[in-house]
């Protein structure tokens, strides 16, 4: 019975993570290249059951297993996956909007600090990574809205004043006089990338750069959220009448122990 409380409350909290991952998905369904998050659960290993000193059955059982069958604690959270399927590509107009078709990120560089003619070199800082293309410019740097240096192949990439052109091969040019070509990388494992906040990734120990195949950039257009709103919906009603049955489990669990508690109570 003890078990049984613990079965369903591991169930509830199992519950309660995976709605956690569905608000914060739909939270961003309007935000620029979000990846939706998928929880995987697990199930702990089954325990076997067995009879122990029966003494109705002890002669019946000395030639026999005396295993009843198996038991299973209940199911955890086991991992949360990004699901990096590509998000519709939608027309902005902005010279400054870019959106990837394909597998691969924009390359930025966060804090640390700038030097060299025109800001050019960046120096120090944290590398990371975005599929967000809503850029601007900030004293000619080419940044993200949250302020993140977007990188090229020289480095920070600063612009002249002038008509900015940007072809799907990443080549920026500027009256029609080429000046940089954007970072695109890739990941031979996307799961090992870390989300942080502003719609960034990090890597980890596991994550190896690899190089961009078909990738291309478009100008003027943005990369929306890969989340479904009707699928979330329909997780959402599952999830929360899985949490129900759990806590109608727990209650009344906990009302057969109580009735058995104050039996035992009376009888003694």
């Amino acid at each position: 019975m003890i078990r049984g409380l613990y079965t369903s409350a591991l169930g509830m909290m199992s519950s309660m993570q995976r709605m956690d991952v569905i608000t914060n998905n739909m939270a961003n369904v309007n935000t620029t290249g979000y990846k939706r998050d998928h929880v995987i659960s697990h199930a702990f290993s089954d325990q076997v059951m067995t009879r122990l000193n029966d003494p109705g059955m002890m002669r019946i059982i000395q030639n026999l297993n005396p295993v009843v069958g198996t038991i299973n604690p209940g199911v955890f959270v086991d991992d949360v996956f990004t699901v990096f399927q590509q998000g519709p590509v939608q027309h902005t107009g902005n010279t400054l909007d870019l959106a990837l078709q394909g597998q691969g990120f924009f390359v930025v560089m966060r804090g640390g600090y700038v030097n060299g003619e025109n800001g050019v070199n960046g120096n120090g800082g944290e590398r990371l990574f975005t599929r967000d293309g809503a850029f601007v410019l900030h004293d000619g740097m080419l940044m993200t809205i949250t302020g993140e240096r977007v990188q090229g192949l020289n480095g920070n990439i600063v612009l002249p004043n002038g008509y900015i052109s940007i072809n799907e091969n990443a080549q920026i040019f500027v009256n029609s006089q080429y000046v940089d070509t954007l970072l695109l990388t890739n990941f031979s494992d996307l799961h090992s990338l870390r989300k942080m906040e502003d719609n960034l990734y990090n890597i980890s120990a596991h994550s190896e750069e690899i190089p961009t195949e078909g990738l291309r950039v478009h100008q003027g257009f943005l990369e929306g959220s890969n989340v479904n709103i009707v699928q979330e919906m329909v997780q959402m009603i599952t999830t929360s009448r899985a949490y129900e049955t759990n806590a109608r489990m727990l209650t009344a669990q906990d009302g057969t122990l109580q009735q058995a508690v104050n039996n035992i109570a009376r009888r003694q």
